[in-house]
């Protein structure tokens, strides 16, 4: 998967538990425990607001794209 999710590094940088973001953000725990853990395939632009608002962050800062490797069957240019 060429998106990883950071999610847990932010969140421990800044000292924060799933409960306190669940709460904070409106979502349920076991769905951000999904995002967390990068089990999810999309999310929604409000969600992704409302964590960067709680976390005091970019959603940069949460997601970073890896491009694939060139003997992964990938396009490199």
């Amino acid at each position: 998967m060429p998106i990883i999710l950071r999610l847990d590094r932010v969140m421990a940088d800044r000292k924060m538990s799933l409960n306190e973001l669940s709460a904070r953000v409106g979502v349920a725990n076991v769905n951000l425990s999904k995002l967390k853990t990068g089990k999810v395939s999309a999310i929604r632009f409000s969600t992704l607001e409302a964590i960067c608002a709680a976390l005091h962050c970019q959603p940069g800062d949460i997601l970073e794209y890896q491009p694939p490797c060139e003997g992964d069957g990938g396009v490199v240019e």
